[in-house]
């Protein structure tokens, strides 16, 4: 039965209203066109579904019948429409972000914390993990962005925009003091004790990738998840590690640890906005993606 949608639409205003002209009024019609459209409905579905009276109209039985089903869908599709409007306006939604412990602290979060005063009924979902483990997510749909740093392969469906740069450092406590000042070759490396990420972070595949075009292969004594634990595995003299700059900056600055230095330099990396093209992201995360600056 192939009936014009908008016969229901007249049926629906006219039962909630329980008269023509005030249904009319509503749907900014006539009265004889909605007259018209409900004899139309009714002819094509064979029963009468109202009773006119001088008040207006009452349901018959199979008006009533059909009256609670049409108005259940109807209500449906107008909540539909509210939590729509709610989520372009941004008084509701979710956003689904990937970062890493270092991408989330000295990045992203200054952003969520504004973005959460502005639309505090906005709900956030982040999913830390390293980057190829961010990627991963961001290629299966399974988050709206990733928030992640260099190096990782480029792959045409990912877009990339940089973000920030950051700088990476070994770094050594006190028993390792008389290094404090020396301009080292990267080979001393090879005779120390090395704290380092685990090998599937992109921290770790930098300095893997650096060492290893001077011949110089990596085999630390102690393998972490978190840079924060590198920091604290060398304030206990228990090796060298390698962080990004800013997690050893506080320690850095009270002088219970210090930088190494090197004759060749160690290149910067980025951090990197990513989104897959092969995905559309939810109306809250584009406003957050928009909000992120270059720093």
């Amino acid at each position: 039965m192939n009936i014009n949608l908008e016969y229901y639409k007249i049926f629906y205003y006219v039962g909630k209203t329980g008269r023509i002209t005030l249904a009319a009024r509503e749907l900014s019609l006539s009265q004889p066109a909605v007259s018209q459209m409900l004899k139309q409905l009714e002819r094509q579905l064979g029963v009468t579904l109202f009773i006119r009276t001088p008040k207006g109209v009452r349901f018959t039985k199979e008006g009533r019948v059909l009256y609670d089903h049409i108005s259940r869908g109807y209500d449906a599709i107008r909540s539909g429409e509210q939590m729509l409007r709610k989520m372009v306006n941004l008084g509701s939604g979710d956003i689904h972000i990937g970062a890493s412990d270092m991408t989330l602290q000295f990045y992203l979060l200054p952003y969520l914390e504004i973005f959460h005063k502005t639309y505090p009924n906005v709900k956030v979902h982040i999913t830390n993990a390293p980057t190829p483990e961010t990627l991963d997510n961001l290629k299966e749909g399974k988050i709206d962005f990733g928030i992640v740093s260099t190096p990782f392969p480029r792959q045409e469906e990912i877009t990339v925009r940089p973000l920030k740069e950051i700088e990476d450092i070994f770094i050594a406590g006190d028993t390792f003091r008389h290094l404090d000042g020396q301009q080292l070759d990267y080979h001393t490396l090879t005779g120390l004790p090395l704290i380092c990420l685990e090998p599937n972070t992109s921290t770790r595949k930098h300095i893997d990738a650096l060492l290893a075009k001077r011949g110089i292969t990596l085999h630390p004594e102690f393998e972490l998840a978190t840079s924060d634990m590198i920091v604290q595995f060398v304030r206990r003299n228990m090796g060298i590690g390698y962080v990004m700059k800013e997690f050893a900056a506080e320690y850095i600055e009270d002088g219970s640890i210090f930088p190494l230095q090197f004759t060749a330099q160690n290149p910067r990396r980025q951090i990197c906005l990513v989104s897959a093209s092969t995905y559309p992201v939810s109306l809250a995360a584009g406003r957050l993606m928009e909000s992120l600056k270059t720093e």
